[in-house]
């Protein structure tokens, strides 16, 4: 995702402050793709009696071929492999007596698609691909886990001058982090009847989004679900008579009402609500906010297409959201020096219907870009339960080339 920013802005932080929709990148030269992430995982579950460990690898192989009058095309096979045991649930071993890492083994053509550029203002893509909405709070990649979403759509952008982004997707199937191989049909793909709308309106700091999801799954129809939402996000400099200070601001807000769709479970209605600030001075990103999930104990906003793993925790505790909402009150620290970026992130968990204190949790992380084309990552994640559920650790350590 391009964003027009000043450097050193974080790109977690620009993630909330996407400016126009993504639009495809001129690409004069053909050219391979390839991308290797090694990584160990633990998992220290106290519902469990043992903790989980997986070794796993990673491998991408692609080709992107030269624009020809406006066409070009790319094939990416992507493939994951288990080392050294499978002491773990990847959630198609059968491990079950153990916590769940979802990285089974897999292989499968990740992306495949076609691409028409007629002019600098307007992208039309065909075919399996990676998709990304805004923050992917509601559609994403999934990127932190080895296997990656991508979906089988068509997906249309369009800019009106300078100013105002056009967005319009058709989603046929989704092909899941669980893997094209997983025994189990529905965790592998969901066949989807899905139409995205998005209007992106940049002015001065900021950027205004209206969207419309009508999302139609084929595969689980009482999930089916309409998505009608508003998006502000915006980033700037404290300048001094037009010398930057060295100090920045940050917010984003946001609000969406889900409802029923196609043969959605008629008992869907809640409604999503962020609000988050934050302060970049001299290399340093602070932010605060809070994200309310809707629920009446019955059911509960759910963003099923997301890059669940970047919201409510990195111990992932709130990737189906529970029947009585969620609210997350959180913090965050962010720092770069040089080629090393270190995050730290602090929440605390709540339910939105009811007096239920869920637990809280802190997050950290440092990744080092050592050399070209190279990143070493340890990250770290402890959930704390209080009235339900329980105690969960998460570590990761990993290695990737990626070019």
């Amino acid at each position: 995702m391009k964003n027009r920013h000043r450097p050193g802005w974080p790109a977690w932080l620009l993630a909330g402050g996407c400016l126009i929709a993504p639009a495809a990148q001129a690409q004069t030269a053909s050219a391979a793709i390839f991308d290797a992430r090694l990584r160990h995982e633990h998992v220290d579950d106290d519902l469990f009696a043992r903790p989980a460990d997986a070794s796993t690898l990673r491998l991408r192989l692609g080709y992107r071929s030269a624009v020809h009058s406006g066409w070009s095309s790319l094939i990416e096979a992507e493939g994951t492999t288990h080392l050294f045991g499978d002491r773990y649930n990847s959630s198609d071993n059968g491990r079950t007596e153990f916590p769940a890492i979802s990285d089974p083994d897999n292989a499968e053509i990740n992306q495949a698609y076609v691409d028409y550029a007629p002019d600098p203002a307007t992208h039309l893509r065909a075919g399996r691909q990676r998709l990304v909405y805004d923050n992917q709070r509601f559609i994403g990649n999934s990127g932190w886990r080895q296997n990656e979403q991508t979906f089988d759509a068509l997906d249309l952008q369009h800019k009106l001058g300078t100013h105002t982004a056009l967005r319009y997707s058709w989603l046929g199937r989704v092909q899941r982090v669980f893997g094209a191989d997983n025994r189990q049909d529905n965790l592998a793909r969901w066949l989807l009847d899905a139409h995205l709308f998005s209007v992106a309106y940049h002015r001065g700091p900021g950027t205004l989004t209206g969207y419309g999801h009508f999302i139609d799954n084929r595969s689980l129809p009482l999930s089916s679900h309409r998505n009608l939402g508003l998006r502000y996000a915006a980033m700037a400099d404290f300048d001094k008579q037009g010398v930057a200070s060295g100090l920045g601001w940050t917010l984003a807000a946001e609000f969406a009402r889900q409802s029923p769709y196609a043969d959605g479970d008629r008992r869907i209605g809640a409604s999503y609500r962020l609000l988050e600030g934050g302060l970049v001075w001299n290399g340093y990103t602070m932010k605060a906010g809070v994200e309310e999930l809707g629920g009446d104990g019955k059911t509960a906003f759910q963003t099923p297409l997301a890059t669940l793993h970047a919201f409510n925790g990195w111990a992932d505790r709130f990737l189906t959201t529970p029947a009585a909402g969620l609210q997350d009150r959180y913090l965050g620290w962010n720092r770069k020096w040089g080629k090393v970026t270190a995050n730290l992130a602090w929440h605390d968990f709540r339910a939105d219907h009811g007096a239920v204190h869920y637990g809280r949790e802190w997050d950290a992380s440092v990744a080092w870009a050592f050399a070209p084309h190279w990143n070493a990552l340890v990250k770290a994640a402890d959930y704390r339960a209080d009235d339900v559920g329980a105690d969960v650790g998460k570590t990761w350590i990993s290695l990737e080339y990626s070019r």
